[in-house]
């Protein structure tokens, strides 16, 4: 099979100075931007985007750090920030011509969605979240060896140098192991596409580690500045999760609706990749989104 969205064109976009993302764009009416996670790039919204195509215009973008993307080098904790990758976002919908915008994102594309839809309210008009919590409530809920679910976050918040050469070490090894350990339904990601994000993920060790970084120290930041400002989602919000806060103890829909008080909150069967293995059933929500 292809590494391309079928049906799909392909351009690079200028968002901001020396950064310009890799975009496929497909179909017509309403625009709705789909945000990848990580270890993938936006080939994960392939099913997804292709099913949506049909009444909307689909932006899928490989963002900053990742796919075919620019990767700028991190001379500050802000050159992967949240906010700085939300208004990446924001720059490619208006470039091609869209100020307002529904946004859906996947594991780090819905932190870059959260971030995009505290700054820029007057552009997005409606927000999803695939599997992931806000950053703050992130950390604030990993305890103890509970938190050896998510051992990469903590490698990768360590400072600039060992992280990075642990992963290129063996980046097949380290980034593989996350699209093998997070599968529900592995035969959900073909050979083809499971080569693709290695080779890409592999390609990228420093922006995606400074990706991460960022996450412990400026995200948080503004998290934390957000909350305290009582700021909160603007929009119509569904998340859909695995039931991470049964197995972790948190109440995972408490935690949403503190962000996001206009909020749907459904949790899957699917694994951790659930637009590749349950496609329908998140195409599904994010068209009932639309309609609130």
């Amino acid at each position: 099979m292809s590494t391309a969205i079928a049906g799909f064109d392909y351009q690079r976009v200028p968002v901001a100075e020396g950064v310009t993302l890799n975009v496929a764009v497909g179909g017509t009416g309403s625009p709705v931007v789909l945000l990848h996670g990580f270890p993938q790039t936006h080939l994960m919204w392939r099913h997804v985007a292709a099913d949506l195509a049909g009444e909307h215009t689909v932006i899928c973008p490989d963002l900053r750090g990742y796919g075919a993307s620019d990767k700028p080098a991190a001379d500050s904790e802000d050159t992967y920030s949240k906010r700085t990758m939300a208004a990446d976002v924001v720059a490619l919908a208006r470039a091609l011509g869209h100020e307002r915008f529904a946004l859906a994102g996947h594991d780090r594309g819905a932190l870059v969605a959260v971030r995009a839809g505290l700054d820029h309210p007057d552009a997005v008009t409606h927000l999803a979240s695939l599997d992931v919590l806000p950053t703050l409530d992130m950390w604030d809920v990993l305890h103890g060896v509970s938190a050896s679910v998510a051992f990469h976050l903590y490698l990768m918040a360590q400072p600039p140098g060992l992280p990075e050469k642990m992963i290129a070490g063996s980046a097949d090894a380290f980034f593989g192991h996350f699209l093998d350990a997070w599968a529900g339904e592995p035969a959900a990601m073909p050979a083809e596409v499971r080569a693709e994000y290695l080779r890409a993920s592999r390609e990228a060790v420093d922006s995606i580690v400074a990706d991460y970084r960022a996450s412990a120290g400026i995200d948080v930041a503004h998290d934390r500045a957000d909350r305290d400002a009582g700021r909160r989602l603007a929009m119509p919000v569904t998340v859909i999760q695995q039931d991470w806060g049964a197995a972790l103890g948190y109440d995972a829909a408490a935690v949403w609706r503190a962000w996001a008080p206009d909020l749907e909150h459904r949790t899957t069967t699917a694994g951790h990749f659930m637009a590749e293995e349950a496609p329908g059933e998140v195409a599904e929500a994010l068209r009932a989104l639309l309609k609130r």
